[in-house]
């Protein structure tokens, strides 16, 4: 698609950009471990970073630390910093520290709970005997196994609230979409306990104002913000919900001719990321 005069002008204007990673500027790289770079995706971020425009890539993914997946693609060629990099831990550890939540029962790995440790947070692991448990959030926990799934429903039961880093059945990655581990221990969760996470990561309005907070804008920036990404139920959903500028790559998830319900749908959609290249 060719972008228009005037939405040239809103890139070119723009207060600040949320990229997403996976299917957006990059794929897992199975042979190396880390991530390849979609097209034109470096020279993208490099020009806002050039400008001294503010732009983070937010993943979906908790599977490792921010930092790791600042690593990962600075490996591939990007000019990313570690505290440009944000998942949906990131968000979670702003939220719950914020609303009081203390002790959480984390099921994921140790990238998905390392920030919320990092904000302080008690962290209980996935089987760990706990009292007092106030939340279990769940991400990345392919580990995921009875015993989790027991201790979990007993602090569900015990009154702690669920939360999760997602709740999307799918990621892209270069052998096509892959599933996402957060999704069906939500099912399971949810059918032991009829309790319905709260979504901590993309789309919710808490990932969206993590990322303004980070890039140093406030609220009222929001309508000049542009969210690129390749998941309509995630970035373009999330964009959508706050007035924010949606671009979507047809180089994901999601493919260039599904018919899509308004609050997925992007205000363009895109190939690949000259055109935003071209427009910066």
């Amino acid at each position: 698609m060719t972008l228009t005069s005037d939405f040239k002008a809103r890139l070119r204007d723009a207060a600040g950009f949320i990229f997403d990673m996976d299917g957006t500027i990059a794929l897992g790289d199975s042979k190396s471990g880390g991530h390849r770079a979609l097209p034109h995706a470096i020279q993208v971020l490099g020009a806002l970073k050039d400008s001294g425009k503010p732009f983070v890539v937010f993943t979906n993914g908790t599977a490792k630390p921010p930092a790791s997946y600042a690593n990962s693609l600075r490996n591939a060629g990007f000019l990313v910093d570690d505290d440009q990099m944000l998942t949906p831990s990131s968000s979670a550890a702003v939220w719950l520290s914020k609303n009081g939540v203390s002790k959480v029962r984390v099921l994921g790995n140790a990238g998905c709970a390392a920030p919320l440790a990092d904000a302080g947070l008690h962290v209980v692991g996935p089987s760990e005997e706990a009292e007092g448990v106030e939340a279990v959030y769940t991400g990345w926990f392919r580990e995921f196994d009875f015993a989790a799934l027991e201790a979990a429903c007993h602090s569900l039961w015990n009154g702690a609230r669920l939360f999760t880093a997602s709740n999307v059945p799918f990621f892209a990655t270069e052998n096509g979409r892959a599933i996402g581990a957060s999704f069906p221990i939500n099912a399971m969760l949810t059918a032991m306990t009829r309790k319905r996470p709260r979504i901590l990561g993309k789309p919710s309005k808490v990932a969206f104002e993590t990322a303004l907070t980070i890039m140093g804008l406030p609220r009222s920036a929001s309508q000049n913000v542009v969210v690129v990404g390749d998941d309509p139920a995630l970035e373009m959903r999330m964009a959508n919900a706050v007035g924010a500028h949606s671009v979507g790559l047809a180089t994901g998830i999601m493919g260039g001719d599904v018919a899509l319900p308004e609050k997925d749908r992007p205000s363009v959609l895109l190939t690949d990321l000259k055109p935003i290249l071209d427009a910066l």
